[in-house]
């Protein structure tokens, strides 16, 4: 009853898995360059999976099952995050070479399995050759998944939340490559396979993962991010305009404070606090409080929220920004997440954000 029950779940995740390589390489919401190395590595560990969980010795698929697939995840994987983080190695010439274990583990494999089948060589040496190429296989693995996540870690050229997500990933991959170790220590040691299971079941995991979280995460911050370059770059090429100040009615404090978020555009910082701005006006968080109370009939998050929906209405009427997801343009405007977002958008002007763009297009 047990592995029945794994066995489903391990099918409906190759189901997943694959459903998912090919979203990554089909959608337009999530396509690009790095996805596509993305999508060929989930399709492999995908089929690693089914194929080792299944037995298919002395079948043909028995061609495909490790360590030939290994060789390639390895370097798909590592290509996804330089391209992630756009490394200057992607453009280096020994870059190319790295596809070289892949290509002679595939040669070495087929001689060994025209062996296999037809007799020819009547080599001796099959499953040495079987058991070296698996383990260097594994090291492989091991060091361009490691020299992925310094390359990630020192890198300057992304924002801290894609480094995060991609530091989450590289470190579930991580585990992943530590049961497949405690899978060979156990099958060598003590000729048994139960933490194969967990690699397997481990593996599986990856492509829900990917999908419920991953993939559709990492694509809003990406778009988040393009968002954001977008608007720097169009500031910069625009002539700034200040908010006229009745310095008559309007305390020095509020009158900083408007600067601050007009030129500064503090709100778009999504962990923004009472104390921050405070501290930036050097004044107390009681005197803030009351000033914004007095001078605009509002509590500071109201205050705050304000500027990140009217920000939120400018990109969601702007047709530029259509190809964008809602959240994105919420994260961007300043929102933490997406209930935040939903929530004061809802409460301001009575409609979702969604809702809101459609009716700007229809009217």
């Amino acid at each position: 009853m047990n592995n029945n029950i794994l066995d489903f779940a391990i099918i409906a995740s190759g189901i997943i898995g694959y459903f998912t390589s090919i979203s990554l390489i089909s959608s337009s919401f999530y396509k690009n360059r790095a996805n596509n190395y993305l999508s060929l590595s989930l399709f492999l560990l995908t089929s690693l999976t089914l194929l080792g969980w299944f037995d298919i010795e002395n079948t043909v698929l028995d061609f495909l099952n490790n360590p030939v697939l290994e060789y390639l995840v390895a370097v798909t994987l590592f290509s996804y995050f330089l391209i992630q983080i756009q490394h200057k190695y992607l453009q280096k010439s020994w870059y190319k070479w790295l596809y070289l274990p892949f290509i002679a583990s595939f040669i070495i494999e087929t001689i060994v399995y025209l062996d296999s089948i037809f007799n020819i060589y009547n080599s001796v040496f099959n499953d040495l050759i079987f058991h070296v190429m698996d383990n260097a296989s594994f090291i492989y693995n091991v060091f361009l998944i490691f020299w992925s996540r310094k390359l990630v870690k020192h890198s300057n050229t992304i924002s801290e939340d894609k480094k995060r997500w991609l530091l989450r990933l590289n470190f579930f991959i991580i585990c992943i490559i530590l049961s497949w170790l405690l899978s060979n220590i156990e099958f060598y040691v003590f000729d048994s396979e139960y933490t194969s299971n967990l690699l397997w079941i481990s593996l599986s995991f990856l492509s829900w993962w990917i999908l419920y979280y991953g993939v559709f995460k990492l694509q809003i911050i990406v778009q988040k991010d393009e968002i954001h370059k977008y608007l720097v770059t169009k500031k910069a090429n625009s002539t700034s305009t200040k908010r006229k100040i009745n310095k008559a009615t309007v305390s020095n404090i509020i009158s900083k404070l408007y600067e601050l978020m007009d030129e500064e555009e503090l709100y778009k910082n999504p962990l923004l606090s009472r104390l921050d701005i405070a501290t930036r006006l050097g004044t107390s968080e009681r005197d803030l409080s009351q000033v914004i109370n007095q001078e605009t009939n509002k509590n500071v998050i109201q205050f705050v929220n304000e500027y990140r929906i009217k920000a939120a209405k400018e990109l969601l009427h702007d047709p530029v920004f259509n190809k964008y997801s809602v959240e994105a343009i919420g994260m961007e405007s300043g929102f933490k997440s997406k209930s935040a977002f939903y929530n004061a958008f809802n409460s301001s002007l009575g409609m979702s954000p969604g809702a809101y763009r459609k009716f700007q297009k229809t009217s």
